[in-house]
């Protein structure tokens, strides 16, 4: 963020939660694709290079049953900035550098606020409409599987 711009104009922290999912969920060639797009790059520099680990995932049986580890996930985070002052970090699934790099530049420049609007457009909404349709299809497909056990006959009600 730009010392010019004032806490009215700050991003709420869930507007960069909600940003952040997007790109993190984007494909590494559309993040690519829309860097290579932009009207012009920022310089930047890392904070830290990219870094892959293992992350353990907990869960909950039934969403709200005791918690427990159900396994190990690789991951990767990286942080950049910009030479404007701005800092960018990402936390991706998977070991892609280079989409973590995109996450993490993305991830600055939506923090300035002359350019957030071009990353939303290009970035972050075409992110969320992919991941809708993803999940759109996922249901459609798992609705197809769905059996109405109530209109299967059953043994004893044979004639």
């Amino acid at each position: 963020m730009t010392t010019a711009e004032t806490t009215e104009n700050r991003p709420s922290e869930e507007a960069r939660r909600r940003a952040m999912d997007a790109v993190a969920s984007a494909d590494r060639a559309v993040l690519e694709a829309a860097w290579n797009r932009l009207e012009s790059r920022p310089d930047w520099g890392w904070l830290r290079k990219p870094e892959a680990g293992l992350v353990m995932v907990r869960g909950r049986i039934g969403g709200g049953g005791a918690p427990f580890n159900l396994g190990e996930v690789t991951v990767t985070r990286c942080a950049v900035s910009l030479d404007s002052g701005e800092a960018g970090f990402a936390w991706i699934m998977g070991r892609d550098v280079e989409k973590a790099r995109f996450a993490a530049l993305f991830d600055a420049l939506w923090q300035r606020g002359d350019r957030r609007a071009e990353v939303e457009r290009t970035v972050v909404d075409p992110a969320i409409r992919a991941r809708e349709t993803e999940d759109g299809t996922v249901a459609e497909r798992t609705a197809a599987t769905r059996v109405d056990f109530l209109t299967m006959v059953r043994g004893e009600d044979e004639s």
